[in-house]
């Protein structure tokens, strides 16, 4: 896959040299004969939009033709590597004559891209950056220092995903299992084990009522289908969840665990040792009694297959398990049923907050074409947000987006509650500092002794 990259972005910079060779051919000649007619890059405003995922291709170069056919100028998507990509884009700034006007950018690097000059405040002469068209968690992404310098794109977060066609079966299961207590306790005879059947109706009642309420609001209620569950014989366990990612494991503690604040840039706002983070970590070390799982011997993909194969009840998923189960049901591969649902509370005190990763257009200070490349970001992020996700798989940021889709407004609602990834350089490797720690709880760890060390660590750092 990389290598296949690679060779895109070879084959772009060598299509991107033929242009600008053949341009300069026009224009020396234009010198000669002063009848010629301008080149055509002289003739339209050019801007370059630089992006490091492949899977935006074909939506990027659709949205470059329409707008610029619309506007009478000229856009030019290159991918380029994801490797050193703000290092690439700094150079290109200061030492080519092709400097990337936008770029697409992880929200986290927008204040090393600002300090940096490579982004800046954006212009959004159209308006559209504010809560009518885009959730606050999309906006503080989008923000340092209180100042707006990106344009919401897609985002990635998580949720929970469950087998349907298992929680009726608990539903009918805790059903029947409360009119056989009803009867042998004498309160209804006529329906005891020993006596007259048990009504259909009234079981089909009771089943009903008990699915409305399967779909859980805490992991406390989790471990209750987990205790009262007959599974089926090819279950392997009520849930399963890549423990070794911090994107599946951060909801835990993201209420209460702060750094940087809700727009991830305030080195003041940060708390990390408090009792609700320990109480929410006692809970996770707690699951690992009931849901033994080997943090070195699990990935996503594994955990999804599974789930694909009926094995697990429960899972956690980021965006692109919607397309992946849809496609599946429809291709006759998941023969379940499946649904989506927001993340459970920790408990009925504690409460849980996923994290979130923005993708932003940033507009580049060394732009000579900002107001253009303002006007180009804002149509990719608005415009042309309902055809994002058909294209790409990626999820819009924009509550216009996707409304017909149930599965990815659980995700989207999710995405609104969400704390977005800090964007501080000097808590850089927060997050696999975090992933060491909940490595450590899971596998029995004293929880405020790992606390502390990460707090100790993080103070360091950002003093």
């Amino acid at each position: 896959m990389r290598l296949k990259k690679r060779l895109t972005a070879v084959a772009a910079v060598l299509v991107m040299a033929a242009s600008v060779f053949c341009g300069s051919i026009l224009g020396a000649g234009e010198a000669e004969d002063a009848d010629m007619p301008m080149s055509w890059f002289e003739q339209k405003e050019t801007i370059h939009f630089w992006y490091s995922d492949e899977a935006l291709t074909n939506f990027l170069n659709s949205a470059a033709v329409a707008f610029g056919e619309r506007e009478g100028v000229r856009v030019i998507p290159m991918l380029v590597s994801e490797n050193e990509y703000l290092e690439a884009i700094n150079d290109a700034s200061l030492n080519s004559n092709q400097i990337p006007d936008a770029y697409i950018v992880s929200h986290d690097s927008l204040e090393k891209a600002y300090l940096a000059g490579l982004a800046g405040r954006i212009q959004d002469a159209a308006g559209i950056c504010n809560e009518q068209n885009f959730p606050a968690a999309a906006l503080s992404a989008a923000t340092y220092q209180d100042k707006l310098v990106g344009y919401p794109l897609f985002f990635e977060t998580s949720a929970l995903v469950y087998n349907r066609t298992y929680l009726e079966e608990w539903a009918a299961q805790s059903a029947m299992q409360e009119l056989l207590n009803v009867g042998e306790a004498g309160e209804n005879p006529e329906e005891s084990p020993e006596g007259i059947p048990i009504d259909e109706e009234l079981l089909a009642v009771k089943t009903e009522e008990y699915f409305r309420n399967a779909l859980p609001d805490t992991m406390e209620d989790i471990l209750q289908i987990a205790d009262t569950f007959v599974v089926p014989v090819d279950v392997e366990g009520i849930m399963k969840w890549n423990v070794s990612d911090i994107l599946y494991n951060y909801w835990f503690v993201g209420n209460y665990m702060i750094v940087g604040g809700d727009t991830g840039d305030d080195p003041e706002q940060i708390d990390i040792n408090n009792p609700e983070t320990i109480q929410c970590l006692d809970m996770y070390k707690y699951l690992n009694q009931f849901f033994y799982i080997e943090s070195d011997g699990v990935d996503y993909e594994s955990v999804i297959e599974d789930f694909c194969e009926g094995k697990i009840v429960f899972t956690i998923a980021t965006t692109d398990v919607a397309k992946r189960l849809a496609d599946a049901e429809a291709e006759a591969r998941f023969g379940y049923g499946y649904g989506i649902a927001p993340m459970p509370d920790v408990n009925g005190e504690l409460k849980s907050r996923s994290m979130s990763v923005t993708n932003v257009v940033a507009v580049n200070g060394y732009s000579k074409h900002k107001t253009l490349a303002n006007r180009f970001a804002a149509y990719l992020t608005d415009e042309c947000a309902d055809t994002l996700y058909s294209r790409t798989g990626r999820v819009s940021a924009n509550l216009k987006a996707d409304q017909d889709n149930y599965d990815l407004q659980v995700f989207k609602s999710e995405y609104a509650e969400s704390i977005s990834m800090p964007k501080m350089m000097k808590t850089a490797n927060f997050w696999l500092q975090l992933e060491g720690l909940f490595s450590k709880v899971w596998n029995g760890a004293d929880v405020t002794e790992a606390v502390e060390e990460l707090e100790n660590t993080i103070a360091i750092q950002v003093q």
